[in-house]
C-alpha cells in the first residue's frame, strides 16, 4: 500500500506536469507536512493511468488523501524519531530512477520533452519524492522488521481460512542442473582485443565514437544510444571499467578495459563530482564451436555416469559443475521468490521445453544455454519435483502460508501503528474532504 515504485513515481512526475492549472489549497496538515490539493489531482491522473476508474471521483480521490496521510504520518514520525537518510543514498537512488526514465523513453532529450521540464527541474521534483520515500520505508521497515510468526500461528491462519478463498496452486517444479562453461581461449580474447583496436584508431582518426557504438558494441542496452551509459557513481560499476573512467578527461577515450562482462573503450562525456556519464564499446569474446563441443562430451560421459549408478547426481554437481551460482545440490533457485519451486511460467522457455519431456528423477541429455554473463554453456537438467494442482495445503506449502501469515501479521502491525498515531498526531484535514469515509478514524484538530 505504501511502497512506490519507480513506474509511478514516472507516472507521479508527468501527472505534476500536467497539473500547471490548478489553483492549490491545502487538503491536510499532519505535524509539520502539507498535503496540498494538486497532490491529490496529480495522484488521481497517475490512478486513472495506471490503475483506470473504478468508483467515483470523488470516492477515488478520498482513497488519494487517505493514503497520503498514511505516508505523512510515517515521515511526521521520521522526524520525531530523527530518522535520516544521506545525500549520497538520495543521489544513488534518484540517478538510478532517472537511468530508468531515459532508458524507457530513450534519451536525456525525450525525457525533458516528456516532462516538458529541464533535467535540473524533474531532478529537483524526483529527489524530494526519493528522500520522503525513503524516510517512509525506514519508518515502514522499522514497524515491520519485528514481526514473526510462530507455527501455530501458520496453523490457526490457513484454519480460519475460508474454504472458498484457499488459492489454487498450479504444477509447480524443482529442477537441478550441473552446468559445464568452456574457458575462452587465449586467441578467441586476443581477435576481439585486436578488432576493438582498430575501432578505437578510427575513433582517433575522426569517426564518431557514439556511430561506432551504435554499429558494433554488444552491449544492447547502451548501443542504440550511441554507448551512453547515463550517471553511475562510485561502486556502481565494475571496478576496472570504474578505475579508468573516474580518470578520464572530457572527451577522452581509453585504452582497452577488460572486465567480467568483456573488452571496453571508455570515452567520458561529463563527470559531475563522483559521478560519471560516460560512453563506452563492449564486444565479447566468444566460446569456440571447438570449446563447446567438448563441454557436450563432458556432460555426456557425466549424465553416463550418473545413469549407471557410478556415482550420484549430487556428487557430480559438486565434482563436475562449475557453475559460481549453483544452490545446495545443484537446485535451481527462484528469482522472484527465493525458493526452488517454479510454476511453468516463471520458467526459461528453453528449461521449459526440456522438463516437460521429462519423469521425476530423470537426467536430461546435454543441453545449450547462455549464462547469466552472457556465455556459451551447456547443462544437465534434472526433474527433481512436479507437484499437482491443488488447494494450498499445510503438508505441501507450508512456506508459502507461511508467507502470507507473516503478510497478513505485518499489516496488522502497520495498520495498529496507524490507528495508535493518528490519534496523537496532530491532524488537520479541509472541510471539503468532510464527507469522505476512511479506512481510519483521524483525528482532526
Amino acid at each position: 500500500m505504501l511502497t512506490t515504485t519507480v513506474l509511478l513515481a514516472l507516472l507521479y512526475l508527468k501527472a505534476e506536469a500536467q497539473q500547471k492549472q490548478v489553483i492549490d489549497q491545502v487538503a491536510a496538515v499532519v505535524g509539520k507536512n502539507v498535503i496540498l490539493q494538486s497532490d491529490i489531482e496529480n495522484q488521481y491522473i497517475q490512478y486513472r493511468l495506471q490503475r483506470g476508474i473504478s468508483g467515483s471521483a470523488e470516492t477515488i480521490r478520498c482513497r488519494i488523501l487517505e493514503d497520503l496521510l498514511f505516508q505523512k504520518l510515517m515521515l511526521n514520525q521520521a522526524e520525531i524519531d530523527s530518522v535520516e537518510v544521506t545525500d549520497v543514498q538520495i543521489d544513488q537512488e534518484m540517478e538510478r530512477r532517472l537511468r530508468y526514465f531515459i532508458n524507457e523513453l530513450g534519451s536525456q532529450e525525450k525525457l525533458e520533452a516528456y516532462y516538458n521540464k529541464s533535467i535540473n527541474e524533474i531532478k529537483s521534483e524526483l529527489r524530494r519524492l526519493v528522500k520522503d520515500q525513503m524516510l517512509v520505508q525506514q519508518v515502514q521497515n522499522g514497524i515491520m522488521n519485528e514481526v514473526e510468526v510462530t507455527p501455530s500461528e501458520i496453523k490457526n491462519y490457513y484454519r480460519t481460512m475460508p474454504a472458498d478463498s484457499i488459492p489454487m496452486i498450479n504444477t509447480e517444479y524443482e529442477i537441478a542442473q550441473i552446468v559445464k562453461k568452456p574457458p575462452i581461449s587465449i586467441d578467441e580474447k586476443l581477435k576481439v582485443k585486436e578488432r576493438l583496436f582498430e575501432l578505437r584508431k578510427r575513433i582517433l582518426n575522426g569517426e564518431r565514437f557514439s556511430t561506432l557504438a551504435v554499429l558494433y558494441s554488444e552491449d544492447p542496452g547502451s548501443a542504440r544510444k550511441g554507448g551512453e551509459l547515463g550517471f553511475y557513481g562510485r561502486g556502481e560499476l565494475y571496478p576496472e571499467f570504474e578505475a579508468v573512467a573516474f580518470n578520464l578527461k572530457d572527451g577522452e577515450i581509453s585504452e582497452i578495459v577488460e572486465t567480467e562482462a568483456g573488452f571496453h573503450i571508455i570515452q567520458m562525456i561529463e563527470r559531475r563530482g563522483e559521478y560519471v556519464n560516460v560512453r563506452h564499446i563492449l564486444l565479447m569474446a566468444k566460446v569456440s564451436p571447438y570449446a563447446l563441443e567438448k563441454a557436450k562430451n563432458e556432460l555426456d560421459t557425466i549424465a553416463m555416469q550418473i545413469r549407471n549408478g557410478d556415482i550420484t547426481f549430487e556428487e557430480a554437481v559438486e565434482k563436475y559443475s562449475n557453475d559460481e551460482n549453483k544452490g545446495k545440490d545443484g537446485m535451481l533457485i527462484n528469482p522472484y521468490t527465493g525458493s526452488t519451486l517454479f510454476d511453468a511460467e516463471s520458467l526459461d522457455q528453453q528449461v521449459s521445453f526440456v522438463i516437460d519431456k521429462l519423469q521425476v528423477g530423470e537426467l536430461s541429455d546435454p543441453v545449450p544455454m547462455v549464462t547469466e554473463d552472457g556465455k556459451d554453456a551447456y547443462r544437465l537438467l534434472m526433474l527433481k519435483r512436479k507437484t499437482t494442482p491443488h488447494k494450498a495445503n499445510l503438508r505441501d506449502d507450508y512456506n508459502r502460508i507461511q508467507e502470507w501469515a507473516l503478510q497478513k501479521k505485518k499489516q496488522e502491525a502497520v495498520d495498529k501503528w496507524i490507528r495508535d498515531k493518528s490519534n496523537s498526531a496532530y491532524v488537520r484535514i479541509n472541510e471539503n474532504f468532510t464527507d469522505c469515509t476512511f479506512d481510519y478514524k483521524w483525528k482532526n484538530e
